[in-house]
This record gives C-alpha cells, structure tokens and sequence, in this order.
C-alpha cells in the first residue's frame, strides 16, 4: 500500500473487537510516535496506556467517545520539555508536537490493521485529574485503538474533501 492509499483508507474506528491488541504491535506503534518529529527535538511527549478495565473506566467517566476500545492512549506532552519560540511569546511546541506524534501512531496502527480514533471531545483537566497525572503534563488527545469490529465503518463525510482551491493557495 502507497502512503497516498494508506492516508485515504484510514478512518475514525469507533466500534472494536475485544480482541487484545498483541504487545510486538503495540511497541510498533508506540515507536511510531517516539520517532515523529518535534520542534527542536525536544520530544515532548508522553504516552499513557490504558489497557486495564479501571483505567478505561477512568477515562469514560469523563469522555464519552471512548468507544469501548480494548487500549486508550492518552496522548500528552510535558509543557516543560516543549519549544518555546522566541520570536512570537506565547508560542509553545507541545500541542502540535504531540498531534504529530498521535498521527504517526494512527496511520502506523492503521497499517498494522488496529483501528484508532482521535478524541478531542473531553476537558483535558478531567482526563488529568481521574489518571492523578502530573501537573506539568497537558492532555492534548486520547486516541482510543483496537482491531475494527465488523460492523466498523467510516462516516458517510470521511471520503469528501474540499477542493485544492479552497485549501491551497500560491503567494
């Protein structure tokens, strides 16, 4: 499969099997994102897994689209490792850094055949406070994963795309 069939084909799962995803896998997609490219190379990332029925529970009790995944991974970056620019204060690295990260690790998920979903739908200091995490750490995604069920579908929108003109311009 091309990069241009894997980026078309990968959709949002939001109905899994409850078939454990097996470790060599996981550690595929886990490196996936160790290896994604942060500003600076600062790595700000960190990866919580939840894999335990209480820790998904956690996590449910207070977003509501973890869809019953066999694994969450709660996508964070540590605020004091991030990029701060210089040239434009208030500019931090660690939001984007850690979207980076999260898209490596799904279209790596998606060709290893787990399905993945990006969540924003949740309070980041809900999430944080339910797993005890660390104050310097901030929330930014939980990306719930697991093999597609087989009723799993994309939405009826996930093959319509604007046109280039409207998302591509020359100056």
């Amino acid at each position: 499969m091309t990069f241009q069939e894997l980026a078309r084909a990968r959709y949002s799962v939001r109905a899994f099997k409850d078939t454990p995803i097996e470790e060599e896998t996981m550690q595929l997609i886990l490196e996936a994102g160790r290896v994604a490219p942060t500003a600076c190379n600062n790595q700000p990332q960190k990866i919580y897994i939840a894999k335990s029925a209480e820790s998904r529970a956690k996590l449910a009790s207070v977003c509501r689209c973890t869809f019953d995944a066999p694994v969450i991974l709660v996508v964070c970056y540590d605020r004091t490792r991030d990029w701060k620019n210089k040239l434009m204060p208030g500019y931090e690295s660690g939001e984007t850094d850690a979207a980076i990260v999260c898209t490596h690790m799904m279209l790596q998920a998606y060709e290893l055949g787990v399905g993945s979903c990006w969540v924003g739908y949740f309070t980041a200091d809900a999430v944080s406070q339910v797993l005890g995490l660390p104050e310097n750490v901030t929330v930014s995604a939980l990306l719930p994963m697991g093999y597609p069920a087989d009723n799993a579908a994309p939405l009826p929108l996930h093959s319509q795309y604007r046109d280039f003109e409207d998302t591509i311009a020359e100056i």
